[in-house]
């Protein structure tokens, strides 16, 4: 059994909580701007001291709306300052907040609400209180209902000014590092979400280790900065803006992917903290964008040379000849997408699905180093990340101080340290079944190098076994196939099959971009698309391609491509955009079963149908 850990760097305070942490930046940096405001065209600066006193007129407002320390106030909102907002006020007023996705569905609200015993609820949008109107007459506990859109965070404030501030001190005070700071629900991929019980120590201890951890990233000359785009309702963002308040690190929020490059020119984020997909998307639009002003060939040639120069960069060695091709391919095309990322990004932090080689080293090359992380809710986001100092592309980094990660026989990742939960919310047996000895089960397969970076092979429960008795990681085969421009989500399947198969969906967004780019009619639909002889060519060469990574017995065979989207609304993916694999092979068991009917393995290449 493989075992490494790394020391915390920063001595734990058991008495103390998240709270603190703002506290504490208030009084180095009162001035400091620590959020920027969307402001037509630019931005309004938030500074530290304005922030804190608006987290304690919020906090003041739940007061005297009957929040009782202990509480528990659900938030279903998109990425935004006001978010964050809440969340510090929840816990300034001694109470836990209880994060919903923007996306969920009225029986997902109706589960999180009931399941957690909240008795508030904060609602964004009037489609979001329509979804819990919908389920409201199930949900007797909640006394308070508020609306974001409605002003209703105002009318909160202006209400709670008689309260005097040391009863808001008194309350902020309550928590000590053990006690819940908020039950986070899973995202549901293998069955209905379980509320994790993360601690105000999870939180503030994770952050003041990776604060001297991450460093580099967390400083910049004229201060460093970050635009949000995922959901602040998963983990990951919420982490991070947490740590953002305790190292000073300005913080905008975009929530709209479509204003995405928009916003980052006019932000100018020194980091990004984002999933792979939208490397992928950034990397697939500029290369289909070369294409139509019929320069796809010289952007290919860059992103080659790009690669081969990180390669050698990162081998310590770069030829002059390869120094020279890069400077000039540099000029004509990195710089660009350089530019449109703000021109400022020097790092991205990115988790949730590995983000390929290929891909690390292109970002590489643009002067952005991809520090690659691995964590579940359960271990408050981050458990291993790569270090500004030491990254090395293709794995997901050591150990954060304070944690440790060992391999169990049979190539399971556990984890024990700072960033572990606390329990399951009222389930007591799964919390039991996910621990070993103390050691958190993660359900992901892995293995460490000599200097204890961990990469990531796939998740216990989708290893694939064939007929024949093959185990194969379905992760090694999607992820290549996912980086083309055409693909939108492929699954990979063959338990207890003759050979490996796939369903494959198209990407609407680029599919009429690649169609025009190819000569083909842009405007065909979904239905005519996947039957079409370019689009299922290009298809193939995508698995062919996957299938030489791989050996004979693990490559794909057959591929079936759906006329629809695999989406979060479907109830397909997480909102994270990862798949539920066992809902998928579920509804489309007939398509996975017609692959095989009749069919012996094929010899050689895959066959589309």
């Amino acid at each position: 059994m493989q075992e490494f850990s790394t020391p915390a760097v920063v001595a734990a305070d058991p008495q103390a909580n998240i709270t603190d942490l703002l506290v504490q930046r208030v009084a180095a940096t009162p001035e400091l701007v620590l959020f920027s405001l969307p402001d037509g065209a630019g931005w309004k600066p938030v500074t530290t001291a304005e922030f804190h006193a608006r987290v304690v007129a919020l906090a003041k407002g739940l007061v005297v709306a009957g929040i009782q320390p202990g509480d528990k106030i659900g938030l279903m909102s998109k990425t935004r300052y006001e978010w964050t907002l809440i969340d510090f006020a929840t816990w300034f007023a001694g109470a836990i907040l209880v994060p919903v996705y923007e996306t969920s569905s009225p029986s997902q609200v109706r589960w999180n609400l009931t399941d957690s015993g909240a008795t508030s609820v904060i609602l964004e949008t009037a489609d979001h209180f329509a979804r819990f109107d919908e389920v409201r007459a199930e949900l007797p506990a909640i006394a308070n209902v508020w609306q974001i859109d409605l002003g209703d965070l105002d009318k909160l404030i202006a209400a709670g000014t008689e309260i005097p501030d040391a009863e808001i001190e008194r309350r902020r005070n309550l928590a000590v590092g053990d006690d819940m700071a908020t039950l986070i629900y899973t995202s549901g991929s293998t069955g209905k979400p379980r509320g994790c019980v993360l601690t105000h120590s999870n939180f503030l201890e994770l952050s003041r280790n990776a604060a001297v951890s991450l460093k580099e990233v967390l400083t910049a000359p004229g201060g460093a900065s970050t635009l949000l785009f995922i959901t602040t309702a998963h983990v990951f963002a919420r982490f991070i803006t947490v740590l953002c308040v305790h190292a000073g690190v300005r913080v905008g929020h975009q929530p709209d992917t479509k204003q995405l490059l928009p916003s980052m020119a006019s932000f100018q984020p020194t980091f990004l903290l984002a999933v792979p997909r939208v490397f992928e998307k950034v990397y697939n639009s500029s290369e289909q964008k070369a294409e139509a002003g019929g320069k796809g060939a010289i952007f290919r040639r860059a992103a080659d040379i790009a690669v081969a120069h990180s390669k050698a960069v990162e081998a310590g060695k770069v030829p002059l000849g390869l120094a020279l091709k890069f400077k000039l391919y540099d000029t004509l095309v990195l710089k660009k997408i350089r530019a449109a990322l703000g021109g400022k990004v020097q790092y991205a932090v990115s988790g949730s699905a590995p983000l390929g080689q290929r891909l690390g080293h292109f970002y590489h090359s643009l002067g952005i180093t991809i520090l690659e992380g691995y964590g579940l809710t359960e271990t408050t986001a981050p458990a291993t990340v790569n270090l500004a100092t030491k990254a090395k592309i293709g794995t997901v980094g050591p150990p954060l101080p304070g944690n440790a990660v060992r391999i169990a026989d049979d190539g399971e990742i556990e984890v024990k340290g700072i960033c572990v939960f606390k329990e399951y919310w009222n389930n007591p047996e799964a919390t039991a079944a996910t621990f070993n000895d103390g050691w958190l089960k993660t359900g992901d397969i892995g293995s460490f190098d000599s200097d204890g970076f961990l990469t990531i092979t796939g998740r216990k429960k989708e290893i694939i076994v064939t007929a024949g008795g093959k185990n194969v990681a379905p992760a090694a085969l999607e992820d290549p196939i996912r980086s083309n421009p055409l693909v939108g989500q492929v699954v990979v399947v063959g338990d207890q099959k003759p050979f490996i198969s796939a369903l494959i969906t198209l990407d609407p967004e680029m599919l009429p971009v690649w169609l025009n780019n190819n000569n083909e009619d842009a405007a065909m639909t979904l239905d005519e698309a996947v039957v079409n002889p370019a689009v299922l060519a290009e298809l193939q060469r995508a698995v062919d391609a996957a299938n030489e990574t791989v050996s004979r017995a693990e490559s794909i065979r057959k591929f079936r491509v759906l006329a629809l989207e695999l989406t979060e609304a479907s109830g397909h993916l997480t909102p994270k955009l990862s798949i539920k694999r066992n809902i998928i092979l579920q509804d489309f068991a007939g398509e996975i079963e017609n692959m095989y009917a009749g069919a012996p393995a094929t010899e050689g290449i895959s066959l589309q149908q």
